[in-house]
């Protein structure tokens, strides 16, 4: 991974962090992402498989604790765990993420709806 491309992955990192807050996300939170992703060399698939294989599986278990991070993840932190993941995952780990994915994308589904709405119509020019 290149230095541009890690610099550019590490925005879009920050902003999926979003999701994953114990907090229920406002129209402000879901404008910011989709401008993040919007301004992202990434396309809109290729996001949702960096949230799956990159985000989703070092910061799905603050979704499963009681009294989860709701403030906002350490984002020094954040990079550091994902990087640390990117570096260390078997072929199995990423069977499993996939298996525990198809969970939690049912649950956030409406979240990445309204994600996609706002990237479509920014796409046109709005948000630009």
């Amino acid at each position: 991974m290149g230095e541009e491309s890690l610099e550019n992955r590490k925005q879009v990192w920050i902003a999926l962090s979003e999701l994953y807050l114990d907090t229920e996300l406002q129209e402000s939170d879901f404008i910011y992402i989709a401008k993040t992703l919007l301004e992202s060399p990434f396309t809109f698939e290729e996001v949702k498989r960096i949230d799956q294989f990159e985000v989703f599986p070092v910061l799905f278990s603050n979704l499963l604790s009681p009294a989860g991070e709701w403030a906002g993840f350490n984002e020094l932190l954040l990079v550091k765990n994902i990087m640390k993941w990117i570096e260390t995952r078997s072929k199995l780990d990423i069977f499993a993420v996939k298996c525990i994915y198809l969970f939690y994308d049912k649950i956030n589904r409406s979240y990445w709806k309204r994600i996609e709405e706002i990237y479509n119509q920014a796409d046109g020019g709005s948000l630009r």
